[in-house]
């Protein structure tokens, strides 16, 4: 059996990343890159925008400066406080997770974690993960390096190798393996495309099916 359970935040916890890849768009044409939504993604989900500072300041001609961080992130967080929903089943995912390991479940993004606290408080979670809340920002390296998974297991006092990640991306499993643990894929669009060749165990499309499998002992 698992005996903890680590999720990512972001498109597995709250229906957030068409919000803030919305706005990263809008901002980034301000600024002279003209790039469509579709390559807004595929460019910057399960990263930090700073990871791509060299690739904004080529394609927009000018620094990526604190103070356009400040202003994308009020940017951002007025969108999210207007726009954010929790993925269908999750809270209800966490909360079976939570039961299933005796509250050895914590929260593992990439995301700055103002914004990450502000998220799951705003899906009604934040009593369920307590102060178990990491973010990439605040470590040496973000996914998909292993710090943030390791730290998040550190702080539970589990072993990595019996922790449980749920990612829904390619970047952010790719960090929970690094930690040695296992990783399932959340995929709600049903092609997985997003971890091929990771050889995760186990790619689920409905939360739902993540809160079935905490009524029994976990496959290993």
């Amino acid at each position: 059996m698992f005996e903890a359970v680590l999720f990512d935040c972001d498109g597995v916890l709250v229906d957030s990343e068409p919000i803030t890849n919305g706005v990263l768009r809008e901002m980034l044409n301000e600024a002279g890159w003209p790039l469509s939504q579709a390559e807004c993604e595929r460019i910057f989900i399960g990263k930090a925008v700073r990871d791509e500072r060299a690739r904004i300041e080529v394609e927009t001609g000018r620094p990526l400066t604190e103070d356009w961080m400040r202003a994308f992130y009020a940017r951002r967080d007025q969108r999210l406080r207007a726009e954010l929903r929790a993925v269908e089943g999750a809270l209800q995912a966490v909360v079976a997770a939570h039961g299933h390991t005796s509250g050895r479940i914590a929260c593992a993004s990439g995301a700055d974690k103002a914004k990450v606290v502000m998220q799951i408080e705003m899906a009604g979670m934040a009593p369920y993960f307590g102060q178990a809340i990491f973010s990439g920002h605040d470590l040496p390296r973000s996914k998909p390096h292993p710090d943030v998974y390791l730290a998040a297991a550190a702080h539970l006092g589990v072993d990595p190798a019996r922790c449980l990640v749920i990612e829904d991306t390619g970047t952010g499993a790719m960090a929970g393996l690094a930690a040695g643990a296992t990783v399932w894929g959340y995929c709600p669009q049903g092609h997985g495309r997003a971890f091929q060749g990771l050889g995760l165990p186990r790619v689920f499309h409905h939360m739902d099916e993540l809160r079935a499998s905490m009524a029994a002992p976990f496959p290993r």
